[in-house]
């Protein structure tokens, strides 16, 4: 790929987001980061892996007393905001896209690199009995709990996106192309992106 387009992927849990943006990686031969971009910031950073993984998408507020590699200076506070782990994956975003392509999933990539005008901000969804249905089979719950883990992870994953962003998590507005997964399947709906990639000059 001669271009450096870098795809950002909102997703409601359960809308099959993550397998889209694989797929879209698939095709195009370009890397996908989603918990690689934890371990990478990680890596960045100093702190352990695990540190990044605890505070994925959620607004926390850490003890660094058990986190830190022995990499990290011993030096610093003793508690870490949710905005300084937000800020250094950031950092790690940034690096990611400078040396692009790339496919990012959900952390607010589309705003963190919102100057560039290599980035293709997608928004994927389903309808929510096919995302109860996708949840039920991936992970075997019934369909009351599947049900309560999809809107408890998609109202934390707004509460982070909109207090971060100061944007509107989900609404198409927001971004370039918002779609439903269910309507082409994962395989079509890249398809798709991948056209309107295409036809907006990035590819």
């Amino acid at each position: 790929m001669e271009k450096k387009l870098i795809i950002t992927v909102g997703r409601q849990f359960g809308s099959g987001g993550k397998a889209v943006a694989l797929e879209l990686g698939k095709k195009l031969g370009i890397p996908v980061f989603d918990n690689e971009l934890l371990t990478k910031a990680a890596q960045d950073s100093g702190f352990s892996a695990e540190f990044f993984a605890r505070s994925d998408e959620k607004r926390r507020f850490f003890s660094l007393s058990s986190i830190f590699t022995t990499e990290y200076s011993s030096q610093t506070n003793s508690y870490m905001s949710d905005k300084d782990i937000f800020s250094m994956q950031c950092e790690t975003i940034r690096s990611i896209a400078e040396h692009g392509p790339a496919i990012i999933v959900g952390r607010c990539a589309d705003y963190v690199l919102r100057e560039l005008d290599c980035t293709l901000d997608v928004f994927i969804t389903a309808p929510q009995a096919v995302r109860v249905g996708r949840i039920v089979e991936r992970l075997g719950l019934s369909d009351e709990k599947a049900l309560e883990l999809m809107e408890r992870k998609d109202k934390g994953r707004e509460e982070y996106y909109n207090y971060y962003t100061f944007g509107n998590w989900g609404v198409a507005s927001t971004y370039d192309l918002c779609l439903d997964s269910s309507i082409l399947g994962v395989e079509g709906t890249a398809d798709f992106i991948i056209e309107y990639a295409r036809r907006a000059g990035l590819l």
